[in-house]
């Protein structure tokens, strides 16, 4: 599966010139499928009904003609869906910088704000804003963190300092540390969970699910501080899959307050979250705006030094706010 680049996805003729573009090379495996449920599997976070309403409002050929949901894909081909002008949700418009020098910069990312863009976000990311600080040739983020998570984010200058950090992610020689809030007492207060993860096979398939068949997947989990039902928890995750820590939280009994895929419920709140928005019945329910998760700390490498680093974000306000209205 891969996302053709933007600047690879032309403007269809006849669409506004400052559409937002979403290309989507149709895999081998997906020859035949329907359009809208090529456009379900590659968007899992619609439902099938909102994805058949996206193809007949925003699917296109490249010489600007129309699809229909029924169209069957076919190997190789690019999906195209245009999306017009539209106004972006707003998002936090400043972050901190922890660190900088000639070849890395990292700063603390506040929660809400996503790092790269998408069909939502276009030009309130992260990305944007370090370009429109530093410039093209400033600094690249060097790795994912969730649009809800709040912490570190380690950026490199394009070239070989930014290779060099990203191959560390990639290697997995990078320490990771988070802190989150979870539902519940953690009785032990010290525990590894070892479950392997793979693509949830019910529900959304934004999902993932604990399974013997799938990736393997490590976490460390150290317990910071109890209170009332509720626990402070540190994480250090020693493989990366998705939602890794969210996932195996939720799998020992102790999901992440707030987390609207892996809560209390079965991903419902996430599916009205997005048919709704966040209302204040859901906010009750889930116990806060956001999951409760932040990137803590991370050592990594200098890229011309070699010399190992540590950069620490504190506990992001929300969170602190959060841990202190907690009862004893």
């Amino acid at each position: 599966m891969t996302k053709v680049p933007r600047s690879h996805a032309a403007v269809p003729p006849g669409c506004d010139p400052d559409s937002v573009v979403l290309a989507f090379r149709v895999p081998n495996e997906l020859d035949g499928q329907r359009l809208d449920r090529f456009v379900h599997w590659r968007i899992p976070r619609l439902t099938r009904e909102r994805a058949n309403e996206i193809v007949v409002h925003c699917a296109y050929r490249d010489d600007g003609s129309r699809r229909v949901p029924s169209e069957r894909v076919r190997a190789g081909e690019i999906v195209l869906l245009v999306r017009e002008r539209f106004v972006e949700p707003e998002t936090p418009q400043e972050f901190g910088v922890l660190y900088q020098d000639d070849a890395i910069t990292v700063v603390d990312k506040p929660a809400g704000l996503p790092v790269h863009p998408s069909a939502t976000y276009h030009k309130n990311t992260l990305t944007s804003m370090l370009r429109a600080r530093w410039g093209v040739g400033g600094p690249h983020i060097c790795h994912r963190l969730d649009r809800e998570t709040s912490g570190v984010v380690v950026c490199a200058i394009p070239g070989p300092d930014e290779v060099a950090v990203k191959r560390q992610f990639e290697t997995r020689v990078v320490d990771k540390e988070y802190l989150a809030i979870v539902r519940g007492r953690v009785d032990a207060d010290e525990m590894r969970i070892d479950r392997p993860l793979r693509r949830a096979s019910e529900g959304l398939h934004l999902r993932m699910e604990p399974h013997d068949e799938g990736l393997p997947a490590l976490t460390e989990l150290r317990v910071v501080e109890r209170r009332g039902d509720r626990t402070l928890v540190h994480l250090k995750p020693h493989t990366g899959r998705q939602h890794q820590l969210r996932v195996h939280l939720a799998a020992i009994g102790h999901p992440i307050v707030g987390d609207k895929l892996y809560g209390p419920g079965t991903s419902s709140e996430f599916v009205e979250w997005v048919e709704t928005g966040m209302t204040d019945s859901l906010r009750d329910r889930l116990g806060h705006e956001r999951h409760a998760l932040h990137a803590y700390r991370c050592t990594i490498e200098h890229p011309r030094t070699g010399a190992r680093m540590t950069f620490t974000a504190p506990l992001a306000s929300d969170l602190e706010a959060l841990w202190s209205s907690v009862e004893p």
